[in-house]
C-alpha cells in the first residue's frame, strides 16, 4: 500500500506548468511542523508535492505561499545524472487529492476541492454558530441553556 496524507502550508506560490500534449501540472512545497523535542524545538519537513490536470489549476489558482492545504496521495522516487556526473535521488508525493484549508490570513473561511477540482463544500464562516441564542431567554438563571424539542437542530 503507498498512502500518505500530509497537512502543511505552501513554502511558496505554485506555478502552472503544460506539457507538450497539454496537460496541466505543478509543483509546490509544504512545510510541515514535527513533535517538539522536550527542550520545545520542532524540526520542519519540507515535502515535494506534484499535482495534474484540474487539481493543478486549482492548486495554482486558489493558492499561494502560507495557505494551509491538505493533501492525500502517493510516494513516488525517482533518480537522475546531475550536471556533474553525480546521481541524484528525488522523493515526491503524488496528488490524488489537495483540499484548500485556509490561508495564511484568512478569517476562518474553508473551501474544499476534490480532484476534479469541484466544490465539494461551500464557503462558511466557522466563527458563526447559527445555533448560539437558541434556548436563552430573559428569565434563564445562571446563563443555563433550556431547550425545548421544537428548538432541537436535528
Amino acid at each position: 500500500m503507498n498512502n500518505v496524507s500530509l497537512i502543511g502550508r505552501l513554502t511558496a506560490d505554485p506555478e502552472l506548468r503544460t506539457t507538450g500534449s497539454g496537460i496541466s501540472t505543478t509543483r509546490f512545497s509544504i512545510a510541515i511542523d514535527g513533535v517538539p523535542t522536550p527542550s520545545g524545538e520542532r524540526h520542519t519537513d519540507f515535502i515535494n508535492i506534484v499535482a495534474w490536470r484540474n487539481q493543478a489549476d486549482n492548486v495554482c489558482k486558489f493558492c499561494h505561499k502560507g495557505s494551509l492545504v491538505g493533501v492525500t496521495g502517493r510516494i513516488q522516487t525517482g533518480s537522475y545524472n546531475a550536471q556533474d556526473g553525480s546521481k541524484r535521488y528525488t522523493t515526491d508525493v503524488v496528488a490524488s487529492r489537495v483540499e484548500f484549508l485556509s490561508s495564511k490570513n484568512d478569517s476562518g473561511n474553508n473551501v474544499n476541492y476534490n480532484i476534479e477540482g469541484d466544490v465539494s463544500s461551500e464557503t462558511t464562516d466557522l466563527g458563526n454558530d447559527p445555533y448560539a441564542d437558541m434556548g436563552k431567554s430573559a428569565d434563564s438563571v445562571n446563563n443555563d441553556v433550556v431547550l425545548s424539542d421544537d428548538e432541537l437542530p436535528f
